[in-house]
């Protein structure tokens, strides 16, 4: 098949790629770079099914295709925060270009929507019934907020057009090809302990996250893209093993016998509490669940990162 990947140059993007174009499709690849890199396309450059297009997913583009998969939007706060108007543009217009290419093409589109639409959760683990508890107003709302319209458009698209539209909805991810300075938890905390630097933990580091190893992640998403049919909800797709952010830090500090200390710094508004994903639905319509551990998870990404730091 012929698959559009926006973001390509992103993190899941580039693993999405790589993952698809060895399943023997063509892929052609969107991306702006306005935070991907292209370092992560240097194995893709290599494969003749592999085409890229420099392009604002904010701008119209048709071509024709037979799976778009929506995954162009910064996904971590140091970076959709840093142009909030541009984040919700991504978001809402690029979504709505991305819809209107499947539809003109009458192909499948997945959405990459995030854990991030169910806010400061009151309720633990998450199901995808749960309305969620968002700050509408909030420095990260732009994110959120812009996520869950994404959402409503692309099961308005379905109920209006019959658009085949679907939802993933991924909670925190971490592996190889995250970037530097993405100020995502995992990449933060690996890199300052490499470089003997103080572990920033945000309050008292007792709220909770889940994380799953990219590869987990990839499989979900390429059933969800194969399934035969749509089942018109919203999908989580993560790893339900809760952990501290404090016990993450003091895990890749003995992981990588680094001399690191933990600094603790005011917590940022709005940051969500906990993080757990309910994964029965995933389980039972994708046959899926993590298998990569996260210390087997770390133990890569370590290793990954050791060539940049």
């Amino acid at each position: 098949m012929k698959i559009l990947i926006s973001g390509v140059a992103g993190f899941l993007g580039s693993h999405l790629a790589e993952f698809l174009l060895s399943k023997g499709h063509s892929i052609i690849g969107l991306d702006d770079f306005s935070t991907g890199s292209s370092k992560n396309l240097t194995k893709l450059n290599e494969n003749r099914n592999f085409q890229l297009i420099k392009h604002d997913i904010r701008d119209p583009i048709f071509l024709e295709i037979d799976i778009v998969l929506n995954f162009a939007c910064p996904a971590s706060p140091v970076h959709y925060q840093n142009d909030p108007v541009r984040t919700l543009e991504t978001n809402v217009l690029g979504m709505l270009n991305m819809l209107k290419l499947a539809q003109k093409s009458n192909a499948i589109i997945i959405q990459s929507s995030t854990s991030e639409v169910y806010g400061d959760p009151k309720e633990s683990p998450q199901t995808e019934s749960y309305w969620g508890n968002v700050n509408p107003i909030g420095i990260r709302s732009c994110y959120d907020e812009g996520k869950r319209a994404a959402e409503t458009l692309c099961f308005d698209y379905h109920r209006q057009y019959g658009l085949d539209a679907r939802v993933v909805r991924i909670f925190n991810t971490y592996g190889p090809n995250m970037s530097l300075n993405d100020g995502r938890v995992v990449s933060n905390f690996i890199v300052q302990a490499l470089r003997d630097q103080s572990i920033t933990i945000y309050g008292h580091g007792n709220q909770t996250r889940s994380f799953c190893f990219v590869s987990d992640l990839i499989e979900a998403i390429y059933r969800v893209m194969t399934m035969q049919k749509n089942i018109t909800t919203p999908i989580n797709l993560g790893n339900p093993n809760e952990i501290t952010v404090l016990e993450l830090a003091q895990k890749i500090i003995n992981m990588t016998n680094s001399n690191s200390k933990i600094e603790y710094k005011s917590i940022p508004k709005d940051d969500p509490t906990n993080r757990k994903p309910d994964i029965e639905l995933a389980r039972k319509i994708l046959n899926w669940e993590p298998l990569v551990s996260l210390d087997n998870g770390l133990f890569q990404t370590i290793n990954y990162f050791k060539e940049l730091v």
